[in-house]
């Protein structure tokens, strides 16, 4: 057994999000080999959000606070509240962040590759027109 060391919370990356908001992270665990287990707790200010991008492995969103909106490339934008969990497959184009009025924070979980293979690919920013597109709730 082992208590590990905190990390501190950082600014993420600019390239990764869109808006002029604020994200930071906060790196829970980056397990090491044979593990591949990551876990960060996101928060995003409002109107934040990721760009497009997808999952070697796929990934696992679970709502802290706030009210989180998870889009995929098919114009769904689901709405998750706090408890609630949301999982993405390996592969799928999604983005994720905060309403335009609310802070919100997620743990995000997936699995490292194991093999050299990018985690995550990044793609292009998600714009004004499809963050704003009609919601469905997760209630």
């Amino acid at each position: 057994m082992e208590l590990l060391k905190q990390q501190p919370t950082i600014k993420a990356p600019g390239d990764w999000f869109t808006g002029r908001r604020l994200v930071r992270r906060h790196v829970i665990y980056s397990g090491q080999e044979p593990s591949r287990m990551r876990m960060n707790l996101v928060r995003f200010s409002p109107g934040a959000r990721t760009d497009w991008h997808h999952h070697a492995v796929g990934q696992t969103l679970h709502v802290v606070s706030g009210i989180a909106l998870i889009g995929t490339r098919n114009g769904t934008i689901l709405e998750a509240h706090p408890g609630q969990t949301v999982t993405c497959p390996p592969g799928e184009e999604h983005w994720h962040g905060a309403t335009p009025d609310r802070f919100m924070e997620h743990l995000a979980l997936w699995e490292g590759t194991g093999g050299g293979t990018e985690e995550t690919t990044w793609l292009e920013k998600v714009p004004d027109e499809t963050y704003n597109g009609p919601r469905t709730s997760g209630r």
